[in-house]
């Protein structure tokens, strides 16, 4: 992606915003943060937002604050950032992994329940990619069995299930604003989106050292505050982030037309309760490497989110999983492929992106 056209057309309000709080001297939860929280949360539909400082900390502060702990099984999927899982392992937890649905790359709603046990307390489902998991089972499924809500939103700012904002849906729904995401700062951050009042008001208290008034420690805590600079970004750029979620639907569109008749490609598929935010777009190619290095040498950059699954990951050897456990996670990182999308790419770069797809298969 090219940032720099973002920052060219937000530049001088940006510049604004960040003036003020030099001015302010008012650096850690101040005004920024305060009016940014309200914003997002209005945004997301939800009733409180916290600020933290990444969206590994609002995974991991949301895990916490209900209550996950040691001996708990968390249930989630091993095509994830790393994030996800260290969220778990980081409250001393067990991550328990279902393999994902073919169409969608979210988790496979039809295997979840095979894995709840009386260990069991959350459940992390991602909306990778921008595109929602199917919530409505895994709610009804948590209710039965009395387990904890999670969203993994950090590559979903804006995405929609059934015409709800995603985040808004479980217990909490957590986001990242590094500078790649669909709402970046200009360095890390992070929410955390409740409707329970209580859970809102735990993470505050988390995210500063446990704190319920200064020097007054009613629990061990930690240092993870969203700072007011990057507020002051997030508030700017919030008020474009639909315009912008459209453009990147509008890329998709484009992409999806050209390469619908290509032999050999697979484009992403948006479910009928989905509206995608097109974090990133992910098509599937057999040939995948020789497919990334031809594009490469005509200038166009690719990546693979990701390339190896978590549960074959070197830091989570110790819980036992083998090649072959998740057998279509497996296959797909073969053959996912990351093309350009960001909502400033041109009609003209997309036609050139497919025409070197279509020469070199």
């Amino acid at each position: 992606m090219d940032l720099k056209r973002q920052y060219e057309f937000v530049k001088e309000e940006i510049a604004d915003k960040i003036e003020k709080v030099l001015r302010s001297t008012q650096y850690i939860l101040g005004e920024e943060v305060e009016k940014f929280e309200k914003e997002f949360a209005n945004y997301c539909g939800a009733k409180y937002a916290i600020g933290v400082a990444s969206g590994s900390d609002a995974l991991a502060l949301s895990l916490k604050a209900l209550g996950v702990a040691k001996e708990d099984d968390v249930i989630t999927v091993p095509n994830t950032f790393t994030a996800t899982v260290d969220a778990i392992s980081g409250n001393n937890a067990k991550p328990v992994f279902v393999d994902i649905d073919p169409e969608t790359y979210n988790i496979d709603i039809t295997r979840i329940e095979e894995k709840v046990t009386d260990k069991t307390k959350a459940i992390i489902p991602v909306h990778l990619y921008g595109q929602p998991a199917d919530m409505d089972p895994i709610l009804k499924l948590a209710r039965e069995h009395n387990l904890k809500i999670i969203e993994d939103a950090c590559q979903a700012h804006g995405a929609e299930y059934k015409g709800k904002k995603v985040g808004s849906l479980g217990d909490a729904g957590c986001f990242s604003f590094y500078p790649a995401k669909n709402l970046g700062a200009y360095g890390d951050g992070g929410m955390v989106v409740t409707n329970n009042e209580e859970i809102a008001e735990r993470i505050r208290m988390l995210r500063n050292y446990g704190q319920s008034k200064k020097y007054y420690h009613d629990f061990i805590g930690y240092n993870s505050r969203l700072d007011e600079i990057q507020a002051a970004v997030l508030r700017v750029k919030l008020k474009y982030l639909n315009e912008w979620n459209n453009k990147r639907r509008e890329k998709a569109k484009l992409y999806n037309e050209l390469l619908e008749n290509v032999s050999g490609i697979e484009t992403p598929i948006e479910k009928d309760y989905a509206k995608h935010a097109y974090h990133l777009y992910v098509i599937r190619c057999r040939d995948r490497n020789e497919l990334q290095h031809y594009l490469s040498s005509k200038d166009v950059s690719t990546g693979i989110h990701y390339p190896i699954p978590v549960h074959l990951q070197r830091a989570y050897k110790h819980l036992g999983y083998k090649k072959g456990d998740f057998l279509i996670t497996e296959k797909y990182v073969n053959e996912i492929l990351s093309l350009p999308m960001f909502p400033e790419l041109s009609e003209k770069e997309i036609k050139y992106i497919y025409m070197n797809i279509k020469i070199f298969l």
